[in-house]
């Protein structure tokens, strides 16, 4: 986790960018992913594969470990940085990374600009750190999964943050201007101002001090409530303007402590304001002036808003006869979700080689091809128009009238081509025909292998050994022939691991060996 260099990122190589992508992928079911699956999902020589992991460990991209079991690699927050960096220069979103601008309990943010020269922030969520470890405790990312890597919730908590930047943005609110997200990095509009705890005098505090409560109650109204609402997340820029910053944290109004981190975010702005600026108000909003008008976290999903709740909305909330329909559509669409659930677990256990594709594609900036599904679509699509076509044309004609239609293209021909007419019984008179007596005739003449006098040999059409026994010996020497290069293939890259036994052993024992005859 320490700073991001981006000083090697010019000289990895498209084989570098597929072994970490390869590492990224086999992480999805394994903790520490070993070098036969990754070199099988880079569809790289095992020996290249090595070469290639060799080096990413000496540039800290990613990390080799062992253990009892297993052994293999894991991909660290540095290979995470230069695959998401290296999306975002195929995007042309990015040209440059800058300076550090700031470090969190949670993350860490760069100045970048882009192609056209227009500063941009990015943020690149790194959760996991040791003073934030009770995350999983406190947070919903993972839902159900018990077990899951701090790469896979730091790219959960960069996804909902640019969820919630984008609803809120759309709708006005003051947060900086989302640009685009991948993996765990977030890039967005660079504001020009100061966080609030760096400022210590303010030109009327009553006034900043409405406009933070009214932002509280205008967040609740919509359904949402920051948790985190202090001066660390807000910053002002000259003339006091107010921006809002830092979202993963963002719960539902119909979240069970839903008032608990509403008027958690009120006392720290009174707090704050009281510290600060020795200013004190009576006035402060509560859970009971919210009056809810909008449904952003249904939009978005918030952290506690379940199916239950977005039944009761629907109740206290009915939908016109034109929703209506939309809603049976939704109701057929969960249906058939949850027929193919079953089958999507199934899918989630091994590694997608058409996801693989589409990563390196994305990474190297190469357009998409279609899909499977559209492929599909577009022969039904196309099958389709071919009924509709045999459906208008006219019903097919009697065999009568084929049949005269037949005679009279035969004998136009034959007015055409007068000399080919005779063709068949010219070559009947020149070549002798093929018929069941001269074929028997040749098949009884025909010249065998077995034929020759100067050899002789028997045939024989029973065999002594069982053919049970066979397929047996067959399917052991099969297995041993597999099993054999399985060992080979896992030996070969690590060979300097067996080497290293073997080595420590000779030396132990020539240092005894050494000392029994000093010892004499």
């Amino acid at each position: 986790m320490g700073k991001l260099n981006v000083v090697v990122l010019r000289y990895l190589s498209r084989d570098d960018f597929r072994v970490l992508t390869a590492v990224e992928m086999g992480m999805k079911n394994h903790e520490i992913v070993p070098v036969s699956l990754l070199s099988s999902i880079a569809s790289l020589k095992h020996g290249g594969c090595n070469k290639i992991l060799r080096e990413l460990v000496k540039h800290k991209l990613v990390v080799y470990e062992r253990s009892k079991t297993v052994q293999g690699y894991r991909l660290n927050y540095g290979g995470y940085d230069y695959l998401a960096l290296k999306t975002f220069c195929s995007r042309e979103v990015i040209l440059s990374v800058g300076n550090q601008m700031g470090v969190g309990k949670e993350s860490d943010i760069y100045i970048v600009a882009s192609p056209d020269g227009d500063q941009y922030a990015l943020k690149l969520h790194r959760l996991g750190r040791t003073s934030f470890r009770n995350l999983k405790n406190k947070r919903d990312y993972h839902k159900h999964r018990k077990n899951m890597s701090w790469l896979y919730l730091s790219r959960l908590s960069a996804m909902k943050e640019y969820a919630y930047m984008k609803a809120l943005y759309d709708r006005g609110f003051p947060v900086p201007k989302p640009v685009d997200y991948n993996r765990h990095a977030v890039v967005m509009e660079l504001i020009n101002g100061y966080p609030l705890c760096q400022v210590h005098n303010l030109q009327d505090p009553s006034a900043l001090y409405n406009e933070f409560m009214e932002l509280i109650v205008k967040l609740a109204n919509h359904g949402l409530i920051h948790g985190d609402f202090n001066e660390f997340n807000l910053m002002l820029d000259d003339q006091d303007h107010i921006t809002m910053i830092d979202f993963p944290q963002m719960v539902s109004t119909s979240h069970p402590n839903a008032e608990w981190y509403f008027d958690r975010d009120v006392k720290c702005i009174r707090d704050f304001f009281a510290k600060r600026y020795n200013y004190e108000s009576e006035l402060f909003p509560t859970f009971k002036d919210i009056r809810r008008s909008y449904s952003l976290d249904v939009e978005i999903s918030a952290s506690g808003f379940t199916k239950d709740l977005e039944r009761d909305c629907a109740l206290l909330h009915p939908a016109g006869p034109e929703e209506e329909e939309d809603d049976e559509d939704d109701e057929d669409d969960e249906k058939d979700d949850a027929e193919d659930s079953t089958d999507e677990e199934a899918e989630e256990e091994s590694v997608d080689k058409d996801e693989y594709k589409y990563a390196m594609q994305e990474l190297e900036g190469l357009k998409i091809s279609k899909t499977h599904a559209d492929i599909q679509d577009e022969e039904e699509s196309e099958k389709r128009e071919v009924e509709k076509e045999t459906e208008r044309a006219p019903k097919a004609q009697s065999d009568e009238e084929l049949e005269n239609n037949l005679e009279e293209e035969l004998k136009e021909a034959e007015d055409e081509c007068p000399e080919l007419t005779d063709l068949s019984a010219s070559n009947k008179e020149f070549k002798p025909f093929r018929d069941l007596d001269s074929l028997l005739h040749m098949a009884e003449h025909r010249r065998r292998r077995t034929d020759s006098e100067a050899t002789m040999g028997s045939i024989g059409s029973c065999s002594t050994i069982p053919p049970e026994v066979v397929r047996q010996k067959v399917r052991n020497q099969l297995t041993k022939q597999q099993k054999a290069a399985q060992r080979r293939r896992l030996q070969k890259g690590e060979a300097n691991l067996v080497t290293k036994s073997r080595r420590e052993n000779q030396i132990n024992i020539k240092s005894s060996m050494e000392s029994a005859s000093f010892w004499g």
